[in-house]
């Protein structure tokens, strides 16, 4: 098995810190210690894949190096009595696409508290769908919900709409009854987020509101932010009194440019979301019910299927901007 090959795709950095991307040949023997050896069927991309792709020293320290944060196949072999030959898994967060080789390969190796046995109900292909930002964007949902969101308390709010986890909170608030009001600086996707359950749509000025305020009319039960900055900020002046703020994206900005008077005044709950490191417990539940109660039938409509020779193109459009809904890396292990 050690000197069996696959294919990967292999960031490398050039002299003078330029970085160029290929899809090279390599050997299973030469993946980092595991317990758990995958071979991957589809993984995804997301924005934090790009960034590693392209140098960010913030994401991965040392090249070269093989993105991809999210991984979903079969076992191939495993060192534990956990998982068995042949298991149909999910791996995704942690160091995973990091600093330890990731899901833009055909086989990644892993530790054992990294893999998540796949929910019956919802195949391989239809986890990556999901990926990262479907999970990020359930986890946002299930926060608003437990601190007490509810469809009949008025309009909820989801910024960067477009993207991954943006696009997936609106088709999933929706399915789950509420009314969704979309935030999105492309006017071309209006159709793509009406399609998906967005009842209105905002462009980011219009969500960021007056910047000098420091609260703005009482608007949203709710709020899904992926953006961060400007808008986050708009969005929290916004909330009505006692209501939720999921925050889990830095696209536009890591800065907050706010007061304390929307939680001082208005009791507006501001929750942080975390993927990389959550429980394993906690996915474990998030991940059932996604294939259950909350699944999303309408997937097929928000994704790109694409192979590893096209990956190269999709990270550049999605550093300038330019992509929507999910993307989906086949590596040739199943028909999905």
């Amino acid at each position: 098995m050690e000197q069996k090959r696959f294919k990967a795709l292999v960031v490398r950095e050039d002299e003078g810190q330029l970085f160029h991307r290929t899809v090279e040949e390599r050997r299973v023997g030469e993946l980092p210690p595991g317990e758990v050896l995958i071979r991957v069927h589809f993984s995804s991309l997301n924005y934090k894949d790009a960034l590693s792709a392209n140098g960010n020293r913030g994401i991965t320290k040392t090249y070269p190096h093989t993105p991809g944060i999210d991984a979903a196949g079969v076992v191939a072999a495993s060192a534990t009595g956990q998982f068995n030959e042949g298991d149909e898994v999910i791996c995704m967060g942690y160091d995973l696409g990091m600093n330890t080789p990731g899901g833009f390969a055909e086989y990644i190796s892993v530790p054992n508290d990294w893999v998540l046995a796949k929910p019956a109900g919802i195949s391989l292909y239809e986890t990556m769908q999901i990926g990262t930002a479907g999970f990020t964007a359930a986890q946002c949902v299930e926060r608003l919900i437990s601190l007490g969101v509810r469809p009949d308390q008025g309009p909820v709010l989801v910024t960067g709409a477009t993207g991954g986890v943006g696009s997936t909170a609106v088709a999933l608030l929706s399915k789950l009854g509420f009314q969704v009001t979309a935030v999105t600086g492309k006017e071309s996707e209006h159709a793509f987020l009406q399609e998906l359950g967005a009842v209105h749509i905002l462009t980011r000025r219009q969500a960021i509101g007056r910047v000098s305020a420091a609260m703005l009319r009482e608007r949203w039960a709710g709020v899904v932010d992926t953006v961060g900055g400007e808008v986050l900020a708009g969005a929290v002046k916004a909330t009505q009194y006692g209501g939720v703020v999921a925050c889990c994206g830095n696209v536009a900005s890591g800065d907050l440019p706010l007061t304390v008077y929307p939680f001082i005044l208005r009791g507006v709950c501001l929750i942080g979301i975390d993927s990389a490191s959550c429980p394993m417990v906690r996915r474990e539940e998030i991940w059932q019910q996604l294939a259950d109660g909350w699944r999303l039938t309408m997937l097929d409509g928000l994704t790109t299927r694409i192979s590893l020779d096209q990956l190269g193109q999709y990270i550049e459009a999605m550093l300038a901007g330019k992509t929507t809904g999910r993307i989906v890396v086949d590596l040739g292990g199943a028909a999905g």
